[in-house]
């Protein structure tokens, strides 16, 4: 059992190329990593690792190694997983990535009514509204806002249609007036959300007509709460899903404009690494978020 220990260990080592990193990950110390690694090569007699000041890089031999060991492990913790199910637990963590606005609404109520069902499971939630490699940073699972997936490399479940709306503070409107089309706003006060705060191209269609706003000239932001808040600030108009600008909006700090013109479809998707099978833990949260997130708390 230390040698699948240590081999774990090794894999995360390699993935991460960086002691210090696959430490934080596995909620290691580096000098137990440290350990753990070099006790695997001492018992293969070979050298696995290549440690520099800047990197951590597989040797040749290493290469082959974990080509040969990580699917083994992979079905090793996929039986193990398998017999646990059969006596109806589920164990395991679950490492998972969401959009900070939707991970700081939803997230703590999902975690805390799902481990409530499942203690066996442990999760580990990092959010970021970067569009992350689910495979390159170790992921299980990821939650995104996006358009219709077209990446193929990787496993999609659409959940729900995420609803967005233009917004802007009564401050902003008695001062610059109500738009009646987009044509009517101005480009220069249109916030822009990209996950690099780079401009953005609005795309609204109304009865057959399409019309193209460009944003970002002067404000552009990577997250949903910064560019509601200067919305409310009257630095001008967002275009956001309405649970982040929901609150603001009942509060009447916010408010909708532009009614009848709509962006293209966003949709709340989980998208995994690519799988032959989804281990159960994986399965039983996904199906949990779901529930969650159309039924208890619709977007």
């Amino acid at each position: 059992m230390n040698d699948l220990n240590d081999i774990r260990v090794f894999l995360t080592v390699a993935k991460q190329g960086s002691f210090v990193a696959a430490a934080r990950q596995l909620s290691m110390t580096a000098p137990t990593v440290t350990r753990a690694v070099g006790g695997l090569e001492e018992r293969l007699g070979v050298q696995l690792l290549l440690r520099t000041t800047r990197q951590v890089s597989l040797t040749s031999a290493g290469a082959v190694y974990a080509a040969r060991v990580e699917p083994l492990l992979e079905a090793f913790d996929a039986a193990a997983e398998e017999v646990r199910a059969e006596e109806g637990e589920a164990a395991g963590l679950i490492r998972l990535n969401a959009p900070l606005s939707l991970g700081q609404r939803i997230l703590p109520d999902v975690v805390s009514g799902f481990r409530a069902g499942h203690p066996g499971i442990a999760v580990s939630a990092t959010l970021t509204d970067r569009f992350i490699d689910i495979v390159n940073d170790s992921f299980d699972l990821a939650v995104r806002i996006s358009e219709p997936p077209r990446d193929k490399s990787t496993i999609w479940r659409k959940i729900c249609r995420v609803r967005r709306m233009l917004v802007a503070s009564p401050g902003y409107l008695a001062a610059n007036g109500t738009p009646e089309t987009p044509d009517d706003l101005n480009e220069a006060a249109c916030i822009a959300y990209d996950e690099e705060a780079l401009a953005e191209t609005w795309e609204l269609s109304h009865a057959g007509r399409t019309r193209k706003v460009r944003a970002g000239k002067v404000l552009a932001g990577n997250n949903g709460d910064l560019i509601a808040r200067l919305a409310e600030n009257s630095e001008g108009v967002a275009l956001l899903p309405f649970f982040i600008v929901e609150e603001a909006v009942t509060a009447g700090h916010l408010v909708p404009i532009l009614n009848g013109w709509q962006p293209p479809e966003l949709w709340l998707t989980l998208y995994y690494p690519p799988y032959e099978k989804l281990p159960i833990r994986v399965a039983r949260f996904s199906d949990f978020f779901e529930t969650y997130v159309t039924t208890i708390r619709p977007l």
